[in-house]
Formats: C-alpha cells, structure tokens, sequence
C-alpha cells in the first residue's frame, strides 16, 4: 500500500499522526507527510483509518 498527503488540502489538525505516527509526521511546513515508502502490513490498518477520518481527503491511496 502507498500513500501520499496532498499538502493543499491538509490543514495540519494532526488526526492522521495521532492515528498512525510510525506513517505519518509533520514536514517542514507543518503539513502531514507520508516517512515511509510503502506502508508496513503491520500499519495497514490504521493508514486506512487514517484516510477515512481525514476531514480534507487530504490522504490518498496510490
């Protein structure tokens, strides 16, 4: 599973880091940022949270 965080659409509340901080964390501009290539099978579970409780759809599966 790949993911990636349109940062135009993120408006930096931080539900996806808090859901799945070993996928998500903060980037430079204090927009969410994807720090893994592909997700782990381990962390599938909680990205897909992830992208269901984001209130942009900022989150989205490649």
């Amino acid at each position: 599973m790949k993911v990636i965080v349109d940062e135009d659409l993120c408006i930096s509340c931080g539900l996806c880091m808090s859901l799945c901080p070993e996928v998500f964390d903060w980037n430079a501009d204090d927009k969410s940022q994807v720090i893994v290539d592909t997700v782990p099978k381990e962390e599938e579970d909680c990205t897909r949270e992830a992208i269901d409780s984001c209130p942009t759809e900022a989150i989205i599966e490649k």
